[in-house]
């Protein structure tokens, strides 16, 4: 059985500034080493992140890579590479980012089950507040997974990408990473249009959206509310002030 956040207890934190964004992305692997050496439990982090692009080790190898890199700076964005597979994904203060960190002897084995649990979370979450909310890729998705969450519009039932999800498993752990896509989602379409012209990536730029396209003045407050809710069905909640995980 894979094991899934309905054991125990779930210490949250919430990280009310960033750290930049790259402390930011690096912060969530020091705490998945501190809990695969048994100095912290399950622990929830959420943060509203600098406007980063992060993209995937693959896409480093392409030659368009540094005019990329150069496309999201010249948008006010940082570029940064992650440990993680995937392809570019875009994200700023219009989003939620929800770091999901567990100590687990047997972290390999539910790796796969774990993507297809936190989509269906996370849909829980975005219908909770309105949005029409399903897991599945979509065709011409940025960063396409088949575990990403999509919303449907009602006006003409066309879709958009509102959380991608990334995995790091380590003997002894695991961060489950996952970024909500809320407000403000035309800078987020344009630097990805910029970047993945330059990388020579074909995709469909009407696929990058914001919970807020969809449901008109939605907050990130309100994702975040109704995502803990969703949660405590799951576990039991525990709030911890993030000074205590020392930064």
């Amino acid at each position: 059985m894979a094991h899934h956040p309905d054991s125990g207890t779930l210490t949250v934190v919430r990280q009310d500034v960033s750290l930049g964004a790259a402390r930011d992305l690096e912060f969530g692997l020091e705490l998945l080493a501190r809990a695969r050496n048994g100095s912290i439990g399950p622990t929830l982090r959420l943060y509203r992140p600098a406007p980063t692009v992060a993209f995937g080790q693959r896409d480093t190898r392409l030659p368009g890579f540094g005019a990329a890199a150069q496309a999201c700076r010249d948008n006010g964005f940082e570029p940064l590479v992650r440990r993680a597979g995937g392809r570019a994904a875009a994200y700023h203060q219009g989003t939620l980012v929800v770091d999901h960190i567990e100590p687990d002897v047997d972290a390999i084995a539910g790796s796969k089950s774990r993507f297809g649990y936190f989509g269906e979370l996370f849909a829980d979450a975005l219908r909770m507040v309105g949005v029409n909310a399903a897991v599945g890729e979509i065709p011409g998705e940025y960063c396409p997974g088949e575990f990403s969450v999509h919303g449907t519009a009602a006006t003409d039932g066309s879709r958009i990408k509102l959380v991608g999800t990334a995995q790091r498993v380590v003997a002894g752990g695991w961060l489950f990473s996952s970024v909500i896509v809320v407000e403000d989602s035309a800078p987020i379409r344009k630097v990805l249009t910029d970047s993945y012209a330059a990388l020579g990536l074909d995709w469909d730029p009407a696929t990058a959206g914001a919970a807020d396209d969809l449901v008109p003045g939605l907050t990130v407050e309100a994702v975040t509310d109704a995502l803990l809710e969703t949660y405590a069905g799951h576990a039991t909640l525990a709030s911890a002030p993030f000074g205590g995980l020392g930064a």
